[in-house]
């Protein structure tokens, strides 16, 4: 039976003996990171897999390892399940699953890579990937690629990295979006906002009747990044923000400003207080029908019971901030697996990461977790809820779609600037200049540009 070690353990497995007894914080707040720490050879010493063995075609034997930051309730059943269907089916193969809390697992991912990581690990599709690819810090899983189906070609290009092989599998995504409850706004008489003055009308009016117009917690760092990516998108449209995260942008452009600008504009209807909230909390004044809306992911389903209560749940786009630019981009992460770059077990990940790929998987995964939705076409879509189906048709129609600050950019200027710094933001939004003179300066120590 698999078993989830404790954080302490895995935290200690992440993170290499040179710079264990470092503060987490202290490491990542770093200029110049943990590369620095552990010396040039560290990544060096990390070359990709060529992948050449091939992905076994009976079944696989011995112990595959998964490093896993589905820490919450919902999600972690959802990797138990298809886990040990996979296991099942592999008789000889033992899955040991290692957990560790979402947000330690991705601020310390560098350290965990560098180490001694699992066989396989949860990790996202995008700029994130390719950079942990072009770092040798993952192996390569063309030969996996070659024979998955039901994947198109937008699919496999998240997964490519810069060398064009492969090194993820998608497994679930999701979209953001503004999310509501319908019968609160049913018995309000509210009405979906087109344009960015049409949310400001309707916060308004939250406000007179006593409700928090958004729901926000941004105590972990990372979910204000969902609100500056849809006002980005919206003020200056897709290849602006992906050039912007992929640092070809100056963040003292005025069109920068004009998202901060436009952010300021709107703080007055968002729950106040939010440095000191977690998602999940700000997640219950939606639930209690305290607050009108939330800006989040789909996976905000996790927090509402299955049933009524999700069903209940709806959502719509981002408003319009420029009419030539309008609503057509969107975000959507893809969620997966990676390989590690020396993987124990290497047949026996692969023939994981085969398996992942497939309907049936997907499934076992929507089943715990009805928040996501399947990355392959060939799932059996019948038994989605309302929820899903809206998803699904939301993100197919989209013209554009981003994968997420935080997985958009380089690892290290989420971490130790963007999130820092759109705290600061919030704690003071009257000095928009300083604060993207700040982004910048650093932006040009870790981009080089």
């Amino acid at each position: 039976m698999t078993r989830p070690s404790t954080e302490a353990e895995y935290l200690a497995r992440m993170v290499p003996p040179s710079v264990r007894g470092i503060d987490r914080r202290t490491l990542l707040r770093g200029a110049v990171g943990v590369g620095a720490l552990l010396g040039a050879g560290g990544l060096a010493a990390c070359g990709s897999n060529s992948g050449s063995s091939g992905v076994p075609t009976g079944a696989v034997t011995g112990t595959v390892t998964v490093g896993s930051n589905q820490s919450d309730a919902v999600p972690k059943a959802a990797v138990q399940s298809y886990m040990d269907a996979f296991q099942k089916a592999n008789a000889g193969t033992t899955v040991k699953i290692n957990t560790v809390d979402h947000n330690s697992f991705q601020e310390n991912i560098n350290n965990y890579l560098q180490g001694s990581p699992d066989d396989v690990f949860t990790w996202f599709a995008g700029y994130r990937m390719q950079f942990f690819a072009e770092k040798g810090l993952a192996g390569d899983i063309s030969d996996v690629w070659s024979g998955i189906t039901g994947m198109g070609d937008a699919l496999k290009k998240a997964s490519t990295g810069a060398d064009g092989k492969q090194y993820f599998v998608p497994m679930t995504n999701y979209p953001w979006a503004v999310f509501y409850r319908k019968s609160l706004w049913q018995a309000k008489g509210y009405e979906v906002p087109k344009t960015l003055d049409d949310l400001k009308t309707l916060g308004a009016q939250m406000q007179k009747d006593g409700l928090a117009p958004i729901a926000f917690g941004d105590k972990d760092g990372w979910p204000a990044m969902g609100t500056f990516d849809q006002l980005n998108l919206r003020v200056n449209g897709y290849d602006f923000h992906v050039s912007l995260m992929a640092g070809k942008e100056d963040w003292t452009n005025p069109k920068v400003k004009k998202v901060f600008d436009t952010w300021a504009g709107l703080l007055p209807l968002h729950q106040p207080d939010a440095l000191g909230r977690t998602w999940q909390e700000a997640a219950q004044s939606l639930q209690q029908k305290k607050s009108g809306m939330y800006v989040l992911g789909s996976f905000l389903a996790q927090q509402f019971g299955k049933g009524a209560e999700q069903d209940d749940l709806d959502f719509f786009t981002f408003p319009e901030v420029d009419s030539t630019i309008g609503t057509d981009a969107i975000e959507a992460p893809i969620d997966g697996y990676m390989m590690s770059a020396r993987p124990k077990n290497e047949g026996a990940a692969k023939k994981l990461l085969q398996y992942i790929s497939q309907p049936e998987a997907q499934l076992l995964a929507l089943k715990a977790d009805p928040s996501v939705i399947a990355t392959n076409d060939k799932a059996d879509t019948s038994g989605y809820t309302a929820l899903q189906k809206k998803s699904k048709e939301y993100v197919q129609s989209a013209k554009s779609i981003a994968q997420f600050m935080d997985r958009d950019t380089r690892p290290d200027f989420a971490s130790t600037v963007m999130i820092p710094a759109l705290q600061t933001f919030l704690k003071n939004p009257k000095d928009i200049d300083g604060l993207c003179s700040s982004i910048q300066a650093q932006k040009k120590s870790i981009f080089g540009s």
